[in-house]
């Protein structure tokens, strides 16, 4: 890290300061957010820093951090000083990163921003800006979220390491699957591995025994043991300097007619994961995964249809309802998915695939996630019998594999122009080879 970290920062100051050439700009003051509170309570939420302001730091922002960037000039580290007896204390972290800014302790009522230059603009979550007279830049946000989806090589290392504790997590929860945990101790048992708290994790984790693998985003951790489960399916990363990994293994206790339907979702998964390099744009690599749905619903004898006629009558959406990936970095969803150029155009996604968060042509060095999944989820197989006419459909067939869930196999990638970097796949071969 300490021969990346610079090569980092200069990567950022050429970045802003061709934001700060555009927007006729002196400064850029970042702000890494303030803890927010639960509703008359004293208690806070779990602190998340911006991404904008986590992407300067090799470690974890606190709340209440100011970075002033201006060109020409080391970056300025404004380090809140707290008067607290109540928390721990707040010391700035040590190491050779020091050597790389200028450091300003302050506490809260240090009215620092006073000496900045006239035209300064404000990134980051707003306090009151009539009181610090600092103004927001109309399409600056825009400007400098178009950047972060290409990578440098210390943010690539960070993804890789938050890869790698993940797997650790996620190899010790397939075990406590394998023994007949409930879903609460298959979490606790990923939490342990990964060595992260719940809190600490980038998004909450999902683990979905059974039917609850059809809930695309499920919320809870049943405490009750199912010891004859028939699925888990566990959605859960961890985090390096604020970097995230977001890994998703399906596991079914059986060598059955689920498990077969596992296998060919990852083989479509590893054959989309090799179309997934510089040029390709995300909307048709979409696509790609919906003739492969289609063909998985038919080998399968879940749909009879053709391929065209499934896609047609948009059969595989019924069973893949979602996007098949998104920009992954400092936010598990990362920003400027949609952006067309540095000025903030979108492209939206269209109603063949409206959830699609990525609409992007991929580019060296981004990183992606690939997720394809084939559920079976009542409310969508109940619309698609009142909607579809010759849907081709088998019912019975269907309702033999709800019980089991649903399936989603989730890998991360470093885009390159031969071959991908498939840097979940690589964690786990490595993990699995000590």
């Amino acid at each position: 890290m300490n021969t990346l970290y610079p090569q980092h920062l200069s990567s950022l100051m050429q970045r802003y300061e061709n934001a700060m050439a555009h927007f006729e700009l002196d400064a850029i003051v970042i702000a890494s957010g303030h803890k927010t509170y639960y509703f008359q309570d004293d208690h806070s939420h779990p602190f998340h820093g911006y991404s904008g302001a986590q992407q300067w730091l090799p470690f974890d922002i606190s709340a209440d951090t100011f970075l002033i960037i201006q060109p020409g000039q080391k970056p300025t580290l404004v380090w809140p000083v707290r008067d607290d007896f109540w928390h721990t204390p707040n010391p700035i972290p040590e190491g050779e990163w020091q050597n790389h800014w200028h450091i300003t302790p302050a506490r809260r009522d240090d009215k620092w921003w006073q000496s900045l230059p006239k035209q300064s603009a404000w990134l980051g979550p707003k306090p009151d800006l009539e009181k610090w007279d600092i103004a927001s830049c109309d399409g600056l946000n825009a400007y400098v979220d178009f950047a972060k989806a290409v990578k440098t090589p210390f943010e690539i290392q960070a993804l890789q390491r938050a890869s790698q504790a993940a797997v650790h997590g996620h190899l010790a929860a397939k075990q406590a699957f394998l023994a007949g945990q409930s879903e609460l101790d298959i979490h606790l048992a990923f939490l342990s591995a990964s060595q992260q708290t719940s809190a600490q994790e980038p998004y909450p984790g999902i683990v979905g025994l059974n039917e609850h693998a059809a809930v695309l985003h499920y919320e809870h951790k049943a405490s009750h043991a199912i010891p004859n489960s028939r699925t888990l399916l566990i959605d859960a990363g961890a985090s390096c300097h604020g970097y995230a990994s977001d890994i998703t293994r399906t596991y079914t206790r059986h060598q059955d007619d689920f498990s077969a339907l596992i296998t060919g979702l990852d083989a479509l998964e590893q054959s989309l994961c090799q179309q997934a390099v510089t040029g390709v744009a995300f909307r048709d690599l979409h696509q790609s995964c919906l003739v492969g749905v289609a063909q998985l619903l038919n080998d399968h004898k879940i749909c009879s249809l053709s391929m065209e006629e499934q896609l047609e009558k948009r059969i595989p959406q019924v069973f893949f309802p979602h996007g098949l990936g998104h920009l992954l970095g400092l936010q598990v969803h990362d920003v400027g998915g949609h952006q067309v150029d540095t000025s903030g155009q979108l492209s939206l996604p269209d109603d063949q695939a409206p959830f699609l968060r990525l609409t992007r042509t991929l580019e060296e060095d981004m990183v992606i996630t690939i997720e394809p999944g084939l559920y079976f989820i009542p409310m969508l197989i109940e619309k698609m019998q009142a909607d579809v006419a010759h849907h081709g459909c088998d019912l019975e067939r269907i309702q033999h594999f709800i019980p089991y869930g649903g399936i989603r196999i989730e890998d991360n990638l470093q885009i390159k122009s031969g071959s991908s970097v498939n840097l979940t796949r690589d964690a786990f071969h490595a993990i699995d080879s000590d």
